[in-house]
């Protein structure tokens, strides 16, 4: 692949291969791409016209390299014209922002990645706009964490500031509970950015189901392209063990939900990029849970290029690089996926799954980790699954029950591990 007049899109950092080649392969649909990563290219080098690397992550305490990304950056615009950046890892906004910034490229502004990034910033932010979203309070220790909950009423969530992937996060029903939950929270926050060290968020736990909305801002015009029901496990954390992506879904038309995503991003200050909302559909409403300044995880955008044919790589590298973005749906579809964990800690001797050609409507099922790999639930890490399934089928009902089938069939091995850990740091 080479380039072209109209110049290159920088990619920052890349990610785990099956939850992202999908990305890499729209991005190059639109201009040629030049990843800035931590390690040399391997797998992404199809998709690339150049690379750099970059120490990236710091892996005892997930700190980026921000002055290190952003020289790379200008060297690669010393011979290259840069016509945009973008990336679509959560630790990685702030810095590709600031490169935006130092290369006068249109994208997400420093100040709107910083409102998005930290939690207690989007919090005070929103609030002051009245937008809807849950009551909540800043503590520095657990007396405050424990005057803050029998303010807002039990029960509560107690989160992280600046981690993602709901790291960290987990309901308290009652102080005893909550003495627990924050001491979850503490022992993430301080394995995540010092940055987002300083304090931890109490907030009320709102009912109604939870979705997720994948939406492009150009020239400050938010639009939605992917709606997602969000499956959770069981309390008191919030792992995300499945999304549902219908295209015939009618909540995504819904004019009381785009008004309150288009205000959010306005107050905000998201003028220009892609970002991934969670909302609860509660009594009173949709609240806005948070605004993430990238691309879903979980292969979410992916599973809305299924179901309605809208290329999310080629959509963020149009914006990026100051397109209008493609936006129509050519489909109508629905495509699900399901994540498999294990029943207990252990050390996984063997993952086997179905061949999607014996299951109606599944589209990939894949062990996601080696034998001898240990798993570890909540609190002790996180995102610690074995296997995942996918599926697309022409309605929502027909995809659910291949992902139930599908994952029935999932098989997992293993030796129970019996002694608990403390969290262990960076889980993804």
């Amino acid at each position: 692949m080479t380039g072209n007049d109209d110049g290159l899109v920088l990619l920052i950092g890349s990610g785990w291969r099956p939850y992202r080649e999908y990305l890499l392969q729209g991005f190059t649909r639109h201009l040629p791409l030049w990843l800035i990563d931590e390690r040399p290219a391997s797998w992404q080098r199809p998709y690339l016209v150049g690379s750099s690397v970059v120490g990236l992550l710091d892996r005892q305490r997930v700190v980026a390299d921000q002055q290190g990304l952003i020289d790379a950056a200008l060297q690669v615009a010393q011979d290259h014209k840069v016509a945009g950046v973008l990336t679509y890892e959560e630790l990685l906004v702030t810095a590709t922002a600031e490169i935006a910034q130092h290369l006068g490229l249109r994208g997400l502004s420093v100040s709107g990645a910083q409102n998005c990034r930290d939690k207690s910033r989007s919090r005070a932010v929103l609030t002051q706009a009245g937008i809807a979203q849950p009551q909540y309070a800043l503590v520095h220790g657990l007396d405050e964490a424990i005057e803050a909950a029998a303010r807002i009423g039990y029960p509560v969530v107690v989160k992280p500031r600046g981690m993602g992937a709901s790291v960290g996060v987990a309901q308290a029903d009652s102080p005893d509970s909550l003495r627990a939950a924050f001491g979850v929270a503490e022992r993430a926050r301080r394995a995540g950015p010092p940055v987002y060290e300083d304090g931890v968020l109490i907030e009320e736990l709102v009912d109604g189901a939870e979705i997720s909305i994948d939406g492009a801002v150009f020239g400050g015009e938010y639009r939605p392209f992917c709606l997602a029901r969000k499956q959770l496990g069981a309390p008191p954390y919030f792992e995300e063990v499945g999304h549902l992506v219908d295209a015939a879904d009618p909540l995504a038309a819904d004019p009381a939900l785009r008004a309150l995503l288009a205000e959010a991003h306005r107050v905000l200050g998201v003028h220009d990029g892609v970002t991934h909302t969670e909302v609860r559909l509660t009594s009173r409403g949709p609240v806005i849970i948070e605004v993430n300044a990238r691309l879903g995880g979980d292969m979410i955008p992916y599973l809305g290029k299924l179901a309605t044919g809208i290329d999310p790589g080629l959509l963020a590298a149009q914006i990026a690089a100051g397109a209008p973005p493609s936006l129509e749906a050519t489909t109508r579809q629905c495509a699900g996926i399901r994540f498999l964990y294990p029943p207990q800690d252990c050390r996984v001797l063997e993952v086997s799954v179905p061949d999607p050609a014996t299951v109606d409507s599944l589209l990939e099922a894949r062990a996601i980790v080696p034998p001898g790999t240990e798993l570890r639930l909540p609190p002790s890490t996180h995102l610690c699954r074995h296997a995942y399934v996918l599926a697309l089928a022409p309605t929502r009902a027909e995809c659910e029950a291949a992902l139930d089938r599908a994952a029935a069939l999932v098989q997992l091995r293993y030796e129970p591990l019996d002694q608990a850990e403390p969290f262990q740091g960076r889980p993804w």
